[in-house]
């Protein structure tokens, strides 16, 4: 099976915390040795946020806030390709082709940003999309999509399974809100609707949480499950 998983800065390192990134290497080397191919896209978490709101106050424009925000992208890849240990590529992929090649080698393929006004979100999307993965798995600090902000409303309800067109249809309003909150962002929702993937969004805060949904489905969060797909057959060979 073929797998990317997009893992949040914040999610990956917390206050760049070693222990944490080593965890989350073990994770990945455990899902590479059960014979998945295994794509990674790292996020900038709070030390992005934290260099864009001083640009921004310097009067940086956008675009190079963008360019920030996908350099941390890049710092806490190779924080990842480090802890891995050589199984990874040599330094974070900086486009598609580039990721898909790391694959084809055999290696674990991290990245992190691409392109100015793309999330690691999209990339994550477009990289599964780009190599025909058949999962998708988005390790966040939210357990799954909720109807509205959790955070922020107390009778929040997690969907438990949903298509990516209904996904689409439950972040446009979100992303019109200045500050709210979305598991996955409107870009990454179309191209996962576009593409037909089946994917995953859960609370990836204990990297063994994506272990058993990458392995076996097994998760809390919510699957996104594309009109007319069965369960991949990964998961039905294992229970065989």
């Amino acid at each position: 099976m073929r797998v990317v998983v997009s893992i949040g800065g914040s999610v990956l390192a917390p206050d760049l915390d070693p222990d944490r990134v080593a965890a989350y290497a073990e994770a990945i080397e455990r899902i590479a040795a059960d014979g998945c191919e295994v794509g990674v896209v790292v996020g900038g978490g709070g030390v992005a946020r934290d260099y864009i709101g001083t640009a921004r106050d310097l009067g940086a424009n956008e675009v190079e806030l963008d360019q920030l925000g996908i350099g941390t992208t890049r710092l806490n890849a190779r924080l990842l390709i480090a802890a891995l240990d050589g199984r990874a590529n040599l330094s974070p992929a900086t486009g598609y082709d580039e990721a898909a090649a790391a694959l084809r080698r055999g290696e674990v393929s991290v990245m992190g940003g691409v392109t100015p006004g793309q999330t690691t979100d999209a990339v994550a999307a477009a990289f599964a999309e780009s190599v025909d993965a058949d999962l998708l798995v988005y390790a966040t600090s939210a357990n799954g999509v909720y109807d509205a902000d959790p955070n922020a409303d107390p009778d929040a309800t997690q969907f438990g399974s949903m298509s990516p067109t209904e996904l689409v249809d439950v972040v446009l309003p979100m992303s019109r809100d200045a500050g709210a909150s979305a598991p996955v962002d409107l870009l990454a929702a179309k191209l996962i609707d576009r593409a037909g993937i089946r994917s995953i969004v859960l609370d990836g805060t204990d990297p063994s949480v994506v272990v058993d949904a990458v392995l076996r489905g097994d998760h809390t969060g919510t699957d996104l499950i594309p009109t007319g797909t069965a369960e991949p057959t990964y998961w039905t060979a294992e229970e065989v």
